[in-house]
């Protein structure tokens, strides 16, 4: 694994080709109130970026560049919340877009176990350390550990994807995937607006 850490945005000339892998780290849940702090990403080569803010500091413009690539996939786990927490922060609108964690929902119908480390588990025969995951993410510095663990979060999902495809179109659910996907900045939008805990498709 070999992870390269920027600060403020991505270093100009850097490509991940037609694809790259995107996750973030915050202060919380709540994107009106719990600060972007790391956008890491993977062309699914084994390397991780980490882009890292200081508050209130979000310019960003190559980081924006790739997210609003239409020519550049953007493969998330959970996209939700990763797709909102950017455009509170960035401004941008993420797309094109795939969310692991819903292709998942779609075929491993067998289980209710979702999360990225039931997902590399399985699908990738990897043990994912997820110490980290609640700890300061607006630190001043940022540990070694973190750095791993935010790196991790990304450096598997292209071949997760790869396995969900496959699973996708053996039971005829790609083109449902493939709608979901296009929803996403939508159902962000929505979360964004105060419509977080509200099904509008409920009676």
């Amino acid at each position: 694994m070999a992870i390269h850490f920027h600060e403020g945005d991505l270093p100009d000339g850097l490509s991940f080709g037609d694809s790259v892998a995107v996750d973030s780290e915050t202060m919380g849940l709540n994107p009106h109130r719990d600060r972007l702090c790391i956008v890491q990403l993977s062309a699914g080569d084994g390397e991780a970026h980490l882009v890292r803010f200081q508050q209130d500091e979000y310019a960003a413009p190559n980081l924006k560049k790739l997210m609003t690539d239409p020519d550049v996939l953007k493969i998330f786990h959970y996209a939700r919340f990763d797709v909102a927490v950017m455009k509170h922060y960035l401004g941008v609108d993420t797309f094109p877009l795939y969310c692991t964690k819903i292709a998942s929902k779609l075929v491993r119908t067998y289980t209710d176990r979702h999360g990225l480390k039931d997902l590399c588990a399985e699908l990738a025969g990897i043990v994912l350390d997820k110490q980290q995951q609640s700890s300061d993410w607006g630190a001043d510095e940022i540990s070694e550990a973190q750095m791993r663990y935010a790196a991790s979060d990304v450096l598997h999902l292209h071949v997760l994807k790869a396995r969900l495809d496959d699973m996708l179109a053996r039971e005829g659910r790609t083109e449902t995937a493939a709608a979901a996907f296009r929803f996403l900045p939508t159902r962000a939008d929505m979360d964004l607006a105060g419509f977080d805990a509200v099904d509008i498709f409920s009676h």
